[in-house]
């Protein structure tokens, strides 16, 4: 999406658009892009001002309309609490129920001065497209949550996104290696213009991109998953199985 800061009509009606046009194309699993509603560039006085809560108009909405197009959807909004903001998002399944929320547990710069880090807690969310774990944007560069949400039973890693020019070779890195680290799937749903650099994709368990977006153009991305590829790949990549429990914390000691 191109979503314009402030513009929460406009923006809406895009995302409506693009959302019917992806389930008329068979899409069972909708995600959008982190903020796209409100934009990002916004001031926090600004930002108070268009939050919601999951309770609110926005996840109401796209609640009735997860059940209308018979898809499961993953929904980024600013959510306020109090005089607290949070990037967030609502995890709608295809009957409209709200399955779970989750507030962005790492904040990046600027968003320091209008947004407050969520918990740090990661749960595999269970849809009927399947084994769902959720991050936003700058949680996805510590490897940490994804290998929380793998060990969970994980099979797609969703990943809503506003993403920079500047660190555009991060969003390069990150995602398939993230991917390959644990593997699993990995969606990425990054904005285009207002200095995002586009590129939503989507990454195999073995970190091989299977498609991508524009750099600068709006496009709706769909690509069909096979879960029997994370069971080819954890044969030949044992990553998991290999993975040494006795180096979590609180695990149990190498000592006799």
């Amino acid at each position: 999406m191109k979503p314009d800061s402030g513009k929460v009509e406009a923006n809406q009606q895009q995302a409506i658009q693009m959302g019917e046009q992806a389930a008329r194309d068979g899409a069972h699993l909708i995600v959008f892009p982190e903020l796209w509603k409100t934009g990002y560039h916004l001031t926090k006085e600004q930002f108070l001002e268009l939050a919601e809560t999951p309770a609110g108009k926005t996840v109401s909405l796209f609640r009735e309309l997860a059940k209308k197009w018979r898809t499961v959807i993953v929904l980024p909004f600013a959510e306020k609490e109090e005089d607290r903001l949070y990037i967030s998002l609502a995890v709608i399944e295809n009957t409209g129920e709200l399955l779970a929320t989750y507030r962005k547990s790492f904040v990046w710069g600027k968003e320091k001065a209008s947004f407050t880090d969520g918990e740090r807690v990661y749960r595999t969310i269970h849809t009927s497209v399947g084994n769902i774990g959720v991050l936003i944007c700058y949680d996805i560069e510590f490897p940490e949550p994804a290998r929380l949400l793998a060990l969970q039973g994980a099979e797609l890693l969703i990943v809503p996104s506003v993403w920079s020019f500047p660190a555009e070779s991060r969003w390069d890195i990150q995602l398939p290696a993230r991917a390959l680290d644990n593997t699993v799937f990995l969606l990425g749903v990054n904005t285009v213009g207002e200095g995002s650099c586009g590129k939503s994709k989507l990454v195999a368990p073995d970190g091989h991109v299977l498609c991508e977006a524009p750099r600068e153009e709006t496009c709706i991305l769909l690509h069909e998953i096979d879960p029997s590829l994370i069971g080819v790949t954890r044969a030949s990549i044992p990553y998991l199985a290999d993975y040494d429990q006795t180096l979590l914390p609180g695990g149990p000691s190498r000592e006799k």
